[in-house]
């Protein structure tokens, strides 16, 4: 809920290897434009910018927590065995994924068929997120807490690791937004249902194909 096709790339090796930049250089320098920058919001507003956060989790990254193709959140501490997946990258095709493969094998049946489906109509489904370790999804509540200012607020949003399809695997969240429209508008032929009124891109097999989706749940929580 917090709310992909995965494309190979090939080219000519370089005959000399490049060299990028320093990685400690590259990370202080966008720490002190970042903090300035922050410095600068709250003498004017007093009001601590959340950039802070992430330029401070860029800085503690460990090496390979980004950039060798493997999905994980932003500071590391959870990767593609948690569930983690990349925006708009994959799709329910990608089983070699634990957010896939670990999903219930009827719904992931079910958005196969309508990642075909919808290929015919030029539309793509990615699969943004579904299955999720319990700790992973405890993470997401805990960063929706501080964004939202209340576990009230933040279960909108984000279930409980307990309360959460995501964890169980009976539930997608499906990108871009023409295919969330795409498959609200024919998502029921294959079983899918939008459940949630607040999260359109947020999927369960909730009906029989060809049935009728139940009503909106107004938020996760």
């Amino acid at each position: 809920m917090n709310d992909h096709i995965q494309h190979q790339r090939s080219g000519r090796p370089s005959t000399r290897p490049r060299r990028g930049p320093n990685r400690a250089v590259v990370v202080l320098a966008a720490t002190a434009v970042a903090l300035t920058a922050a410095i600068a919001l709250v003498a004017c507003t007093g009001v601590a910018p959340t950039i802070t956060r992430g330029i401070t989790a860029l800085a503690e990254r460990p090496p390979g927590a980004s950039g060798d193709g493997t999905p994980t959140t932003s500071d590391g501490a959870f990767g593609a065995d948690d569930g983690v997946l990349d925006e708009n990258r994959y799709s329910a095709y990608d089983t070699d994924l634990p957010a896939i493969a670990n999903l219930d094998a009827d719904l992931l049946e079910a958005v196969q068929q309508a990642t075909d489906a919808a290929a015919a109509d030029d539309i793509t489904l990615f699969v943004s997120s579904g299955w999720r370790s319990t700790a992973y999804q405890q993470h997401l509540l805990d960063e929706a807490i501080l964004q939202y200012g209340s576990e009230a607020a933040a279960r909108q949003y984000v279930a409980t690791p307990d309360g959460s399809s995501h964890t169980r695997g009976a539930a997608v969240d499906i990108g871009a937004t023409d295919a969330d429209y795409w498959l609200i508008e024919h998502g029921a032929d294959y079983g899918l249902c939008q459940t949630y009124a607040n999260e359109i891109w947020h999927f369960e097999l909730a009906t029989v194909p060809g049935g009728e989706c139940p009503e909106l749940l107004p938020d996760a929580g």
